[in-house]
């Protein structure tokens, strides 16, 4: 079984990154972790490291040594936040490691017995007056603590020498990190009932916190003082933020969590390791498939079997299916390790939520193996084969149309190429002077204005020309062509199944008059599949961002599901559109009104583009 994929194309790597948030892992050539990161931006951030400008003395010595990055995709940068940090402490990487002095760790002092308490860093033995939390890892979380408390809650940092000899407001006063009590900005009680909020949030009452400066937004709303209505609801959305709550520490013991994907023969098996209730990090392993079609169950027994003969397996195994004989593989395992194990495949709550993030990674790995240079080659042979052309097709292009009920039409074209996806070539085209809902005459226009401007303007026609739809579209094409005079190119339709389940799409060929069902295992029907998804995304973002414009209303009106009730409580809730954009399905589920399935499609609604 092969463990780990030895070849690294970084040009393949960061092209087909994903942009959700999560952590990425700098791998020596000998698999030792340099260095973990989180990001916001995936793509993004990764990518900077391999700028040939401007990089630090200690970034061109760890990147002299790297051989591959890993990844692990989390719903949210809070998450790959907790996840960095578990797995800084499980492995202490190199380049991640800060020498520190023997002091003692450092500490958040409040001096309650002022008139004015103060916030501050503080290091050392504990025998001044005041309420101490801590102590924290290292003096950059407290740093980040203070920082967003002095922001939330306007709490003084300075000295008391400082302090008393104030005579107008500083500079901390003026970038609303201080509300200025030494020059009496803020009365007495003012200050206290700010400083009781910071101290509750210290102390983890967060969701009390929350209620408190919600009521507050409201009330100001209702008095008509709208600029302290907004401040109330920036700080909402800054508390959301940071302490929505994070299942990739929420579990307690040690378990594994393992899911696979298979697509066109090619296989990515998640492995999600939790010790002591931490995340400590997960692994992407690619087995060699024998011919033929395998299933999840076979392939889970025979991983489990090899992977646990090198390691002790944990008290409880999280899968996303049922492994073949499931029995002898239990015990197995509890021979092998000497304890019970317990295999789980119909993980509820939060462990469901553990399953779903391994199953992400899988794909999102997955996807990026089968972008890649060689797989692609592979992929453009198999299709040359299936559609019986003369060559292996260069460039396609595929159409897509999107509406709801008839409203701002919107048709994507996307192009690929032999490198994969060519985004700066995609077009959209808003529909005009077509009656609502006429799929076929939308496709028409679309495909008239594109191809008569690259007939007139001398641009290249596509090899094979993907549509998604039906004869209906594929009639439409074919008309345009003809009326153009374009002549060359394959023209394809992408139908969907019976069940419109994904393998089960079936091509139309009207030049051949023949329809083509590919097997699930065949190259050529996950490069349709990415072009015909890739044409539905564009299609699908370009619609509901002319909807918005022409509704002239927030996103969230958009929305499946989410009426004016459930808008204002998600407003309410997360103190804005953007709170709602960041936060976890998990988090969006705990609005009043919005159940887990609504906030799962409330979710993938919002993150269509990711």
């Amino acid at each position: 079984m092969r463990k780990e994929q030895t070849d690294f194309d970084v040009e393949d790597f960061l092209a087909n990154l994903t942009h959700r948030p999560g952590v990425y892992r700098m791998l020596s050539e000998d698999g030792r972790i340099l260095y973990v990161g989180k990001a916001r931006d995936l793509k993004k951030r990764v990518s900077s490291y391999y700028r040939k400008r401007g990089q630090s003395r200690k970034n061109q010595l760890m990147m002299a040594q790297v051989s591959r990055i890993e990844i692990t995709v989390t719903n949210t940068e809070a998450e790959a936040l907790l996840l960095e940090n578990n797995v800084i402490k499980e492995y202490h990487p190199r380049y991640n490691i800060l020498l520190r002095d023997n002091k003692s760790y450092p500490y958040i002092r409040v001096t309650v017995d002022d008139k004015f308490p103060r916030l501050a860093f503080y290091r050392g033995s504990r025998k001044h007056s005041g309420r101490y939390f801590g102590p924290y890892p290292d003096a950059g979380a407290v740093r980040e603590t203070l920082n967003l408390l002095h922001k939330l809650f306007q709490i003084r940092q300075c000295r008391d020498s400082f302090f008393s000899n104030r005579t107008r407001p500083c500079l901390q006063y003026q970038i609303k990190r201080c509300s200025a009590p030494c020059v009496g900005l803020v009365d007495k009680g003012s200050y206290r009932e700010n400083l009781g909020l910071a101290l509750e949030f210290l102390s983890g009452n967060s969701n009390k916190v929350t209620d408190t400066l919600i009521a507050r937004m409201d009330e100001a709303a209702c008095e008509q003082r709208y600029e302290d209505a907004a401040r109330f609801r920036d700080r909402v959305e800054i508390l959301r933020r940071v302490t929505e709550r994070q299942y990739v520490s929420s579990e307690r013991g040690d378990i594994d969590i393992v899911a696979c994907e298979i697509n066109s023969g090619f296989v990515c098996v998640q492995v999600f390791n939790v010790r002591g209730g931490l995340h400590i990090g997960n692994k992407a392993y690619h087995p060699d498939l024998p011919d033929g079609t395998v299933n999840k169950g076979e392939l889970l027994t025979a991983f489990l079997g090899q992977y646990y003969l090198a390691r002790k397996a944990p008290h409880e195994i999280i899968l996303d299916a049922p492994p073949n004989d499931s029995d002898s593989l239990r015990t197995m395992l509890e021979t092998q390790s000497g304890h019970k194990v317990k295999i789980l495949t119909d993980a509820r709550g939060r462990k469901r939520k553990w399953l779903n993030i391994a199953k992400e990674n899988a794909a999102c790995v997955l996807k990026s193996q089968l972008a890649s240079k060689a797989n692609l080659k592979k992929q453009f042979q198999s299709l040359r084969e299936a559609l019986m052309l003369p060559e292996i097709p260069m460039r396609m292009e595929c159409f897509d149309v999107s509406h709801t009920m008839g409203e701002a039409t919107v048709a994507s074209c996307v192009v690929f190429g032999a490198e994969g996806a060519l985004k700066q070539e995609y077009r959209r085209f808003n529909i005009k002077d077509v009656k609502g809902g006429d799929d076929y005459a939308a496709m028409h226009q679309a495909l008239k204005r594109r191809y008569q401007r690259l007939m007139k303007e001398g641009g290249r026609v596509p090899d094979v020309l993907f549509i998604d739809g039906g004869k209906g579209q594929l009639g439409e094409a074919r008309s345009v062509l003809e009326e153009l005079g374009v002549e060359g190119l394959a023209l394809v339709a992408v139908a969907k199944g019976a069940e419109r389940k994904p393998g089960m799409e079936t091509l139309l060929q009207i030049e051949n008059d023949r329809m083509i069902a590919l097997k699930p295992d065949t190259p050529a029907l996950y490069l349709v599949q990415q072009i015909r998804d890739e044409a539905h995304r564009f299609a699908i973002a370009g619609h509901r961002r002319q909807r918005a414009k022409k509704r002239n209303t927030s996103p969230l009106e958009a929305l499946p599901g989410v009426g004016p009730k459930r808008r204002h409580n998600l407003i309410k809730h997360f103190g804005g559109f953007r709170g709602v954009s960041r936060a976890s399905t998990e988090e969006i589920s705990k609005v009043p009104g919005v159940s887990m399935k609504l906030a799962e499609s409330i979710y993938e609604s919002l993150h269509t583009n990711s």
